[in-house]
């Protein structure tokens, strides 16, 4: 299915109010992108995979550039790309891992965390203004990594009991209603916890980027005779909710890289 390059925009440039047209209010079409190369029916590359992979190279060539010749006394580009590493590896694995165990899973958390950040950041970006993780595929895709992650550290730790008491938070004290906790925590976890850490991502992601959208083209649907000073009070708004989003989009990249760290400790954590 594609998409009227208008409604890409979400906003028609000749339309206010009292010219005798609609609120051109954001909807499904706003997430929708004509193929920059292949066919919408088919192999295509659009605008949000142009940007994941714009923020993939952006991280990379950062962190190398950071510390291909790493100094005693950093320069300004080691000293943020430190400040940022250590600021995953202590303020979040070892504070749910541990030092010890968690050192191996620093990797995997910085590289999801600045991943996210970017594709997140791009919706503040000029020209971009798009945020990646609106689209459901890409949080899904970095939820099953973990999932994925998550569940054969569970086997390779604990093996097969083991493991289906972890999934199942076996306790034989619960007595008679074991059976039913250990369902309920077997749903939870393998099918439920997934889910739920794509969703958190992309909804959250998908609302802001619906507000700033509905906040944008009232300012500009506004702005005709009388309509101008609702238009400036929509236009406060855009930027109220700009930087409310460079709140949420470095919020959101933690929240994600904390749940996954609760996982994994929760697959190394001994049960009996």
């Amino acid at each position: 299915m594609s998409a009227d390059p208008t409604q890409v925009l979400a906003f028609e440039t000749d339309c206010h109010l009292f010219d005798g047209c609609g609120f051109p209010a954001p909807g499904l079409h706003s997430f929708l992108f004509e193929p920059i190369a292949g066919d919408a029916e088919g192999l295509y590359f659009n605008k949000p995979m142009l940007l994941a992979l714009l923020g993939s190279i952006i991280v990379v060539g950062f962190f190398w550039a950071a510390f291909r010749k790493p100094q005693i006394v950093p320069g300004k580009l080691q000293m943020v790309a430190e400040a940022g590493y250590d600021f995953v590896r202590r303020g979040i694995v070892y504070e749910t891992i541990g030092k010890k165990e968690g050192e191996k899973y620093v990797p995997l958390a910085v590289a999801l965390f600045f991943f996210i950040w970017m594709m997140n950041i791009w919706s503040i970006v000029p020209i971009a203004q798009f945020p990646v993780t609106s689209i459901i595929a890409y949080p899904m895709v970095l939820a099953a990594i973990v999932y994925i992650t998550w569940v054969s550290l569970t086997f390779k730790r604990h093996g097969f009991v083991g493991a289906f008491k972890n999934f199942t938070g076996y306790d034989k004290s619960l007595g008679p209603v074991l059976p039913l906790a250990m369902t309920i925590e077997f749903f939870s976890n393998l099918l439920v916890r997934p889910f739920t850490h794509a969703v958190r991502l992309f909804a959250n992601m998908f609302a802001g980027h619906t507000l700033l959208l509905l906040f944008t083209i009232a300012a500009w649907y506004m702005l005709n005779g009388i309509g101008i000073a609702y238009s400036a009070v929509s236009f406060v708004m855009v930027i109220v909710m700009t930087a409310f989003e460079l709140f949420i989009q470095a919020v959101q990249a933690y929240v994600f890289v904390l749940l996954t760290c609760t996982f994994i400790q929760g697959a190394l954590a001994e049960h009996h």
